[in-house]
């Protein structure tokens, strides 16, 4: 029962945390100049990935490795396939072109490097200071971008964040009171404390559970703990959908997913002195999964640059296999064998086919 609320709390700790943190750093960053897009792209993604870098670099420093890693390779799943399948459900998502451009190329290559850097089972310190400075350098890229844009943009990303008082938050023309700027650093700083703890209570009572029922820290990692430290995507991502904001709710899971790589991952290996050692199953399956994950979403985010509701119950059923795959490989369970065989046999090659005959049209389709 102790465990039980443990777990509890520390998600609880960990979704009010990251919403003040993302309300503060809103407003904090609108102040100091930075445009509705990038704090979008940037505050609001990165701040909704708050939870998992608290956890997986607190999961680092008490040696818990596969929760670190699972956490980072779990929430990527998590933010695509659960996320976007449940948002597009919800309404037929908007596909802005910076992102079929730029951002998810980046997605997709990042995620084939995490695959490289961990085939010797470890991302050592110095490749986690690579991809924590690659976040730096995507930060910067977004900042300077940002200041180029004209002032119509501007105002189309303002009014893409929701409500007249949400624009105005954001606006840059309106100065920030030194009383309203320190109320703004209080919700942050609470914010984190709220962060810090519940990433404790979290790991604590993951790592209880995983020993309790004979599962694996990194299927705890991959799944439960996964998919609460990505509650605040999935709260932001559903309710920008629900109003009509779907470059938002789009933006959102692929500037979280850069962010779990280069941030969360980077930061981990970067504290820890022996780095983040890789389990052998995250290295044939769950990273592989990751990245293949991020390579679809390229053609399907190209083709008419929208995810229609087909494709994301496409993406909601592979997060069910992907889940149930992680069961059976825990159980050692007789019918994975057969259930391998229907999806490399049957399922994904009918979505290859499928994928490529809409690249294809949209290609003959564009004058």
């Amino acid at each position: 029962m102790t465990t039980s609320l443990l777990l509890l709390g520390g998600l609880i700790a960990l979704v009010f945390g990251a919403e003040l943190l993302v309300r503060g750093s809103s407003r904090l960053a609108a102040f100091i100049g930075i445009s509705p897009l990038i704090v979008g792209l940037t505050v609001v993604a990165f701040g909704t990935s708050a939870p998992e870098m608290a956890v997986s670099v607190a999961s680092s420093l008490s040696g818990k490795a596969d929760l670190a890693i699972g956490n980072v390779v779990g929430s990527n799943n998590f933010n695509v396939l659960l996320i976007l399948g449940l948002s597009a459900l919800i309404v037929p998502l908007v596909v802005d072109q910076k992102l079929v451009r730029f951002d998810v190329p980046l997605m997709i290559g990042v995620s084939l490097l995490t695959w490289l850097l961990s085939l010797d089972r470890q991302v050592d310190r110095v490749e986690g200071g690579m991809l924590f400075a690659g976040l730096l350098g995507y930060t910067s890229w977004c900042i300077i971008a940002g200041r180029r844009e004209s002032a119509a943009v501007r105002e189309e990303y303002a009014e893409a964040f929701g409500s007249q008082e949400n624009s105005d938050s954001l606006s840059t023309d309106k100065p920030l009171s030194w009383r309203g700027l320190s109320w703004q650093l209080l919700l942050i700083a609470v914010g984190l404390v709220l962060l810090v703890l519940g990433a404790r209570w979290l790991v604590e009572s993951a790592t209880v559970l995983a020993r309790d029922f004979g599962v694996s820290e990194l299927v705890i990692g991959l799944t439960i703990v996964a998919g609460g430290t990505s509650l605040p995507e999935l709260a932001t991502s559903l309710v920008a959908a629900m109003r009509g904001e779907r470059d938002i709710a789009v933006g959102n899971v692929v500037g979280s997913n850069l962010f779990n790589i280069l941030g969360v991952l980077g930061l981990s290996a970067l504290v820890s002195p022996q780095g983040v050692p890789v389990a052998q199953q995250a290295i044939d399956f769950d990273i592989p999964v990751m990245t293949a994950v991020a390579g679809a979403c390229l053609p399907i985010f190209f083709t008419g640059h929208r995810i229609a509701r087909w494709e994301g119950a496409l993406f909601l059923g592979y997060y069910v296999a992907y889940t149930a795959t992680l069961i059976m490989l825990t159980t050692r369970s007789d019918a994975l064998p057969i259930f391998k065989l229907v999806m490399l046999g049957f399922a994904l090659p009918l979505t290859l086919i499928t994928l490529a005959v809409l690249v294809v049209r949209s290609f003959r389709r564009q004058p």
